[in-house]
């Protein structure tokens, strides 16, 4: 169809579409099993099987394969067998743990779609993009991403960007109307708009023609591919480290069969033991278990209204040192309350914030009887007749629709008692003069229930003060003296110093038969007082900024408000200390990049800027060696978003841009929910320390007690059947647990990480080591004392050393929790990690004592009174080392 070369009717015609109501929600339904929904088909992902058999392409397991079919071969099918169970065990967890984090991934993605305002059954709606079908109407404005493709109905001064499609960053104007033209290019179909491009200007409305692959942007979909998994760079820090221990426990490894050999030892024994500690040594699962700690620390950021859209945020999440916040919203409600009211010489407060229409008034502290107080009625009866928001109610919510002080206005007057219907009843408004940027008023006629007319007037109260002939004073009119101009310039003033900002009401009666044209109905008229309003801050701001600073992270505002409100919210948020600076746009503009950069570090509230200015900003401080956070919700906030090391967009008020451009969304435009993305972005890392720590001790210790046994010409402590188990079971379950872990009580009063940290800093490399050398140690002294006291019975011994190693790390897996001492947390705080080191536990124990494993795990029956030996040197590495480090604070 050539959608633009027919009229709008015909558009509509041709997609049975109705243009005042839309489609039914019965007929949606109809489309959907027609056309299906409207996304993008993504690149072919790899089959459950595929990746089930990708689990076993490691280098190290192909090798253990092979040595299990050379144990068959040779008659050790128990052997074999067991461990074929076991690389298939291993195998099946390394699947589901891709599994969850694909699956979490994908959820993400979900949870990010864009939202349009679709036209269904006569009412506008928000809907996610993919639930459009052909025949849907919607509307778009500046900063929107358009959902589909549409033949565009309406438009005001709209303009898209269609370099997705078509090269060209110039925006394209856009218009209704038909066109005729031959062999027209996707950038000259000016009445078109396209799935993925963006409204830079304007607005518009458009109906659905195509969606899904049957768009433009379908065509080039691979371009719109973005589901690939992006490696973190501590993903890829992971993945050279792991080349590095490939190589250090093959040269570990190759050692010890060296030595058992020259001790004696057979051949394909020590292959098979040197093999299987190769597969124990080598932290193969490390990427994947980094990937579900990841995807598991995003799902728990999106119940707390953070939305990862790009996983290197969460770790970079936790190097930020400056945050960049919007003011309106993120740390203030974004809902204008009137908290002052001034009339005749006489000023009230109204309690409540928000859009609660429970206040109260008070006058010098006492609460005032309404009926007794004329000034105050009359007032806030004006405030709402020159007024044209509504308060709309839903289970969910309330909200405003219309401009938000006019909305502070209405709210004042319900407050009041006042509602709608009852002033319609009283009131008939005859005429409007809508507010307009150069009158800086608005104005209505209104007629009461006696037929008699009057002015109301409402806007900037030094334009109202200098039309105003008289004014309201105790209740009654009287001429307008510099002594009554004077009084109320004073108010303002007053207001103005505790940030409010202030709204002028003026009145006048007027004949009956008069038809007025504006200019007569806004002159000489009766000053009738002030509302002073504000956008108070969100109550949990100030303790969030509070924890910020205990975690070394400084809180900028950067706001296009006055400079004066800006100091004032920054002050009840105690983000403005006594030597801060606040800068304004005008200052900025003077200053060079250079010079900007020298005076940073003291400015915390910078006012009256552009978006522009913000990018300025950002690379000041990233000069200064800070990681920047930065909020933002407009189109040309996305340069400043980009630019900063973790953008952050509002998930309510933002546009598409900004999201796009964004590493984190806000669900609820709330500064305290970064502080919180922070806090999880920290401890993420934390807990992958925590298993990196884990993991690398118990596989130290492993290759240490058996390279001990060789060089002391000992028979071996272990079977390579038992390090596959300690592998699997004792190394497998516990470390998943740790990347559940909660955050230590002081982590966001430590200073925020060099983005640079290696995995092994703060001593991370000597806890590996020595914890690795004493569980060694201690597993080889187990065994030695009981080989000693039985030398007939080796099986005996090694089931004692298998034991002490299972056990030694698993006492050691509570040590991982803490940078100090196993003494410094609760163990029971981590329940996941109670069920891991309960369940290993378990099968340690079936292996051991259930008789038909004895003779596949090589192992026999523990009498009692050598688990208090196994438990003894177990718990000797964590406790030698817990008092190693008391003596060293005492």
């Amino acid at each position: 169809m050539k959608w633009h070369e027919m009229e709008i009717h015909d558009v509509a015609e041709s997609v049975n579409t109705d243009r005042d109501t839309g489609l039914s929600d019965r007929e949606v339904h109809s489309r959907y099993g027609k056309f299906g929904y409207n996304e993008l088909q993504e690149a072919e992902k790899t089959s459950a099987l595929l990746l089930f058999l990708g689990q076993f392409k490691d280098f190290m397991v192909l090798v253990l394969l092979g040595a299990t079919i050379i144990s068959a071969f040779l008659g050790e099918y128990i052997d074999a067998v067991a461990i074929v169970a076991i690389v298939l065990m291993n195998g099946i967890l390394g699947f589901f743990q891709e599994r969850r984090a694909e699956k979490s991934l994908e959820a993400l993605k979900q949870l990010s779609a864009p939202q349009v305002s679709c036209l269904r059954e006569g009412e506008w709606i928000r809907i996610p993009s993919r639930e459009l079908v052909p025949g849907d109407i919607i509307k778009f404005t500046a900063g929107d991403r358009i959902g589909a493709d549409l033949r565009l109905l309406s438009v005001k001064s709209l303009e898209i960007e269609e370099s997705a499609l078509t090269g060209e960053s110039v925006p394209v104007q856009k218009s209704q109307d038909p066109l005729n033209v031959k062999e027209a290019g996707l950038g000259d179909l000016t009445n078109m708009a396209f799935m993925g491009t963006l409204v830079t200007r304007g607005s518009g409305i458009g109906m659905v023609v195509a969606t899904g692959m049957k768009t433009a942007m379908g065509q080039i979909a691979d371009l719109l591919q973005s589901a690939e998994a992006m490696d973190t760079p501590l993903q890829k820090r992971l993945e050279q480290l792991g080349k590095i221990l490939i190589v250090v426990a093959l040269i570990l490894t190759a050692l010890v069969v060296g030595v058992g050999v020259i001790q004696g030892h057979s051949l394909y024994s020590m292959f098979l033991a040197g093999v299987s500690l190769a597969v124990a040594a080598i932290p193969e699962g490390l990427p994947a278990i980094v990937t579900v700690a990841l995807s598991l620390g995003v799902q728990r950021m999106i119940k707390q209204k953070s939305i990862v859209r790009k996983l290197p945020a969460v770790e970079t999440l936790g190097c930020a040192s400056v945050i960049c916040s919007d003011k309106t919203g993120t740390m203030t409600q974004n809902k204008m309350t009137v908290t002052d009211i001034w009339s005749g010489g006489k000023q009230w407060k109204v309690s409540r914030t928000g859009f609660d229409v429970n206040g109260e008034f008070t006058y010098k502290e006492r609460t005032v009887v309404l009926k007794e107080e004329k000034a105050l009625q009359q007032i806030l009866t004006f405030g709402m007749l020159c007024n044209t928001a509504e308060l709309t109610e839903t289970d969910a919510e309330k909200r405003i629709d219309g401009d938000p002080t006019e909305g502070a206005l209405l709210i004042a007057g319900m407050k009041a008692g006042m509602t709608r219907e009852a002033l319609s009843k009283r009131f008939t408004i005859i005429e409007e003069f809508p507010f307009d940027s150069t009158r800086k008023m608005m104005s209505v006629i209104a007629e009461d229930s006696a037929g008699k007319r009057f002015v109301v007037t409402k806007g900037a109260p030094d334009v109202l003060l200098g039309i105003a002939g008289q004014v309201l004073w105790e209740d009654r009119q009287q001429s307008m003296s510099s002594q009554y101009e004077q009084r109320i310039k004073e108010s303002i003033e007053s207001m103005a110093s505790k940030a409010l900002r202030t709204i002028a009401i003026a009145y006048k009666p007027i004949g009956r038969d008069g038809v007025f044209k504006q200019e007569d109905a806004e002159k000489d008229l009766v000053f009738v007082g002030l509302q002073g309003m504000i956008d108070p801050p969100r109550p949990e701001v100030k303790q969030a900024i509070k924890e910020c600073r205990a975690a070394g992270i400084k809180t900028i505002m950067i706001t296009g408000d006055h400079v004066i409100t800006a100091r004032a919210i920054a002050k009840q948020l105690d983000l403005l200390p006594h030597n801060g600076k606040v800068m304004d746009g005008a200052a900025l503009n003077k200053l060079s990049s250079d010079d900007l950069e020298k005076v940073v570090e003291d400015v915390y509230v910078f006012a009256r800027v552009s978006p522009e200015h913000k990018l300025k900003i950002v690379k000041a401080f990233q000069k200064r060696g800070h990681i920047v956070a930065m909020t933002g919700d407009g189109v040309n906030d996305a340069p400043a978003i980009k630019a900063a090391d973790i953008g952050i967009s509002m998930g309510i008020t933002g546009t598409d841009v900004a999201k796009e451009a964004s590493s984190l969304v806000l669900a609820d435009d709330n500064f305290a929910t970064i502080k919180s993305a922070i806090r999880e972005g920290r401890n993420i890392y934390e807990n992958i320390r925590k298993f990196i720590r884990y993991l690398l001790a118990s596989n130290v210790g492993e290759i240490l007690v058996m390279l001990f046994a060789m060089l002391l010409a000992l028979p071996l402590p272990l079977v390579p059947i038992q390090i596959l188990w300690v592998n699997l079971v004792t190394d497998g379950l516990p470390a998943m647990a740790l990347g559940l872990d909660q955050p230590e009580g002081n982590l966001m009063n430590r200073k925020p990480r060099h983005p640079k940290e290696g995995v092994f800093a703060r001593k991370l490399g000597w806890k590996v080591i020595s914890r690795g050398f004493l569980i060694g140690a201690a597993t080889l002294a187990a065994f030695m004392f009981i080989y000693n006291r039985d030398p007939e019975n080796l099986a005996y011994a090694q089931t004692v050393a298998f034991s002490t190693l299972v056990m030694a790390q698993l006492i050691h897996v509570f040590d991982c929790r803490s940078e100090k001492s196993i003494f410094d947390r609760n163990p029971f705080e981590n329940l996941y990690l109670i069920g891991a080191v309960a369940s290993s536990i378990l099968l340690m124990l079936v292996v051991i004592y259930y008789p038909p494993l004895q003779p596949i795990f090589k192992t026999v029956s523990i009498i009692p009174r050598d688990w208090i030996l196994i438990l003894g040197m177990a718990s000797l590495p964590t406790f030698l080392l817990a008092g190693s480090l008391l003596t060293r604070k005492s």
